[in-house]
């Protein structure tokens, strides 16, 4: 093997870590053929099959197995040489991608952002609100505000704030339902739940209220259609109390039912943290949250 394609060993992980092509061609944003004919290529070049086809996609062989360590070895060390590189850019200008969740992205970002604007116009801002884990190595994102403090070894990391909740409802819901004076008339008002996540129900049994699924009588674990389910009268939620008191259509409900805050972490990359564009941006939203956040 003379020459050596990095791109094969790409569509290989894609298609091990997805279970087909199709799905491997829509994360590298390629065609299905062509990672059809790059894991022919890649099958070729080795002188086995990596993958079985089954009814719903496709399956490492034994001999795929064996490489997939390999291959992702390949990808980590040609993340570190991106970041590595990232991170000698000396100019304030390009292009910094920016992860954070989507409560944070929608209410607490967005003025931020028009202030970092105003500041760095030759810096270009992506955002992507995601409460899914980004990865920071493999460039997802360059910088990520996090709701816990990250493990990686790699990273650095500041707590710029702490999102603080309480119990809210509307004007209109109190005007039909009145409001709870007590914990025990509480449990006889709908309140809204989350989905999948447990944190509503673990909430409430520490508050003494033996809660389930059931409890809640509509559930979502969407941040901004939850609070705008409890601007609208479903019922009382927990909403963030930055996110309420910009709201005059929201009232508190048992201001003395103390709820955990959330602190929020800026993330980023160690090596990106030598790019003046990266620190520079990292250094503005930090400023920006604990602003609008508090330390």
């Amino acid at each position: 093997m003379n020459k050596f394609d990095w791109s094969l060993v790409q569509s290989f992980l894609a298609v091990a870590e997805d279970g087909s092509f199709s799905a491997a061609a829509r994360s590298l944003g390629i065609s299905q053929p062509t990672v059809g004919r790059q894991i022919a290529e890649l099958e070729r070049q080795m002188g086995t099959p990596l993958f079985q086809r089954e009814n719903r996609g496709h399956r490492l062989t034994d001999a795929g197995g064996e490489l997939l360590g390999h291959a992702h070895a390949m990808q980590v060390g040609a993340a570190q040489m991106s970041l590595a590189a990232a991170g000698q850019s000396q100019v304030l200008s390009g292009t910094v991608r920016i992860t954070a969740s989507v409560v944070v992205s929608h209410y607490l970002l967005p003025s931020i952002f028009a202030d970092i604007r105003r500041a760095e116009p030759e810096i270009e801002l992506e955002l992507n609100p995601s409460d899914a884990t980004e990865n920071l190595l493999f460039r997802e994102a360059d910088i990520a505000v996090r709701m816990y403090r990250p493990e990686q070894l790699d990273v650095i990391t500041r707590k710029v704030g702490a999102q603080r909740f309480g119990l809210y409802a509307s004007r209109d819901f109190i005007a039909a339902h009145g409001q709870p004076e007590t914990l025990e008339e509480f449990r006889n008002f709908d309140v809204i739940g989350y989905d999948r996540s447990d944190l509503m129900i673990e909430g409430m049994r520490a508050m003494g209220i033996a809660a389930d699924r059931s409890y809640f009588t509509i559930r979502c674990d969407n941040q901004t259609v939850y609070v705008e389910m409890v601007r609208a009268g479903c019922g009382i939620g927990v909403v963030a109390e930055n996110v309420a008191a910009a709201d005059d259509g929201l009232v508190r409900v048992l201001p003395e039912v103390a709820i955990p805050d959330l602190p929020i972490w800026l993330t980023a990359h160690a090596a990106l943290r030598s790019s003046p564009r990266i620190r520079r941006i990292y250094d503005l939203l930090a400023e920006g949250l604990i602003r609008v956040a508090g330390a």
